[in-house]
């Protein structure tokens, strides 16, 4: 934790001293990274459900609502609804993106903010050593133009390797439990859609779909804004977070899908 806060400050404070060492024209062109403000409507949905967990979003500015969202990060780290809540704060917030035009960092709360101590090497990261590099020895500014192109590159590849990344967990995850159909697991209630309930379990972090044309003991909708489904004759809420016992049904390892069947009492 103590190097990862290391990090964060280097990072604001070389962005911090390249934004303002020039104004104007003589702006120094350099590749921050950057995440507009959510959406009000999203972020308020976000505050009412965290509520329920007993954790409270400051939304009277744009930076006393990302510090809460920081401080609700580290107080869920380790509970149970700490991978639910974590999953809605990011699909709450606006995309994170490469840029020369140095607007802020919402997510973090820094007016500048870059990338140059990714343990991975990126692409974004050597743009900013050799700008660096280049500036430090006195070179004469970068071509603005020219450094955008390949910021907007980067952030393009850097969505198609997420992408990536949640195809391969869904491909593992559906090749670990292929074996086990039929198996009885808990789980907690991590996604609600039009058509079905997704449901991760706890023991292995698997994540299935139940659908809803499936659960035979009433009709159920979606309730967008509160996360949840909610039966029409019986009004039984299943809702994000919440624990339910679940038996695999089918996995189709070429499609990458795990269906999960509900057990009721």
């Amino acid at each position: 934790k103590l190097i990862e806060d290391f990090m964060l400050l280097a990072n604001k404070k070389v962005a911090e001293f390249i934004a303002r060492k020039g104004k104007g024209k003589n702006k120094l062109t350099f590749v921050y990274r950057a995440r507009d403000s959510p959406k009000e409507e999203s972020l308020l949905n976000f505050s009412q459900f965290a509520s329920k967990f007993g954790y409270k979003i400051s939304m009277k500015s744009d930076r006393d609502t990302a510090r809460s969202l920081n401080k609700l990060m580290a107080d869920v780290e380790g509970k149970k609804e700490q991978n639910i809540l974590t999953q809605l704060a990011i699909r709450s917030m606006a995309k994170a993106i490469y840029t020369t035009k140095s607007s802020s960092h919402y997510g973090l709360a820094f007016d500048f903010y870059t990338h140059f101590t990714s343990p991975i090497r990126r692409y974004p990261d050597v743009m900013v050593h050799r700008l660096l590099e280049h500036y430090l020895e006195g070179g004469a500014n970068a071509n603005a133009e020219h450094y955008e192109k390949l910021s907007n590159h980067c952030s393009q590849m850097e969505k198609k390797a997420a992408d990536a990344e949640r195809a391969s967990i869904k491909y593992k995850q559906a090749e670990y439990l292929e074996d086990q159909v039929g198996q009885v697991f808990n789980g907690l209630v991590s996604g609600v859609t039009e058509w079905g309930m997704y449901v991760e379990i706890e023991e292995n972090k698997c994540e299935g779909m139940i659908r809803l044309r499936d659960i035979s003991d009433d009709f159920y909708t979606l309730d967008e804004k509160n996360y949840c489904i909610i039966g029409q004759r019986k009004k039984k809420v299943y809702q994000l977070g919440d624990e339910v016992k679940i038996r695999v049904k089918r996995v189709d390892l070429a499609k990458k899908q795990i269906d999960f069947s509900l057990i009721t009492e």
